[in-house]
């Protein structure tokens, strides 16, 4: 089920998206969110918004397929990632939809993204590819009003949850992807100067770790989980509907 181009992506993420609302199942929530990423990065690519275009769509492959090839391990039962395993888990729980989006977010970004970054620098400097790299973090931050708006749409209470950190009207999300981000960059630095022996331990490491920052989304404090709870309780039932909400 691996993807060799970018268009690939986005039509295994759009069988996600049909298996799952077929199946009333809350994993099409992040691939959602990741189709939309994955059109804006595309489209980012076709306006010539990043210095190398082709290394980018390598980037945007090598980076989906980590994804995919988690979800079909989970899907059969097979060993994966511990961060993706949490993710996955928790979609079999009604916790609200911006948690399942965190989840996947946290698992992607934080792991996926620096090991992604590194294994398509092989061989060459991977400084040349940090203005790309900063770059599609404006590509992504066009897209946060969007599922704002998609997440209002679903559930009226969402318009609140923007202000559970004082210092960004649109920290739930943002302030997580700007962060994940800059933490994927450092790692895809350490893990580009490290032997290859020793890069399944450097992951290993950052697994768990990401892992943790996966069981205190479902577990946050008790401001957020109030107010989460809150949400919670007006959000419809019914997981092929929301699907349906956020793919437009």
């Amino acid at each position: 089920m691996q993807a060799n181009t970018i268009d690939e992506v986005i039509l295994r993420l759009d069988e996600i998206i049909a298996e799952s609302i077929a199946s009333n199942s809350r994993h099409g929530y992040f691939a959602c969110l990741y189709r939309k990423m994955t059109l804006a990065v595309k489209q980012g690519i076709l306006s010539g918004a990043f210095e190398d275009g082709p290394r980018m769509e390598r980037l945007d492959v090598q980076f989906a397929n980590r994804y995919l090839q988690a979800f079909y391990q989970y899907k059969n039962k097979q060993s994966l990632t511990g961060s993706w395993q949490r993710a996955f888990e928790a979609a079999e729980q009604p916790y609200t939809v911006i948690q399942h989006l965190l989840l996947g977010m946290n698992a992607h970004i934080n792991l996926d993204l620096g090991i992604s970054a590194a294994e398509i620098s092989e061989g060459v400097d991977i400084h040349l590819l940090e203005k790309d790299f900063n770059t599609i973090n404006v590509v992504i931050s066009g897209l946060i009003n969007s599922v704002q708006t998609d997440l209002e749409d679903i559930c009226f209470p969402m318009k609140f949850v923007r202000y559970v950190d004082n210092n960004s009207k649109d920290a739930v999300i943002n302030f997580s992807i700007s962060i994940a981000r800059k933490a994927a960059w450092t790692n895809a630095l350490a893990l580009s100067t490290l032997p290859d022996m020793n890069r399944p331990g450097y992951i290993s490491t950052l697994d768990i770790q990401i892992a943790q920052v996966a069981k205190n989304i479902v577990t946050p404090k008790l401001s957020q989980s109030i107010l989460l709870k809150f949400v919670q309780w007006f959000e419809p039932k019914d997981a092929g509907k929301i699907i349906s909400c956020l793919k437009d």
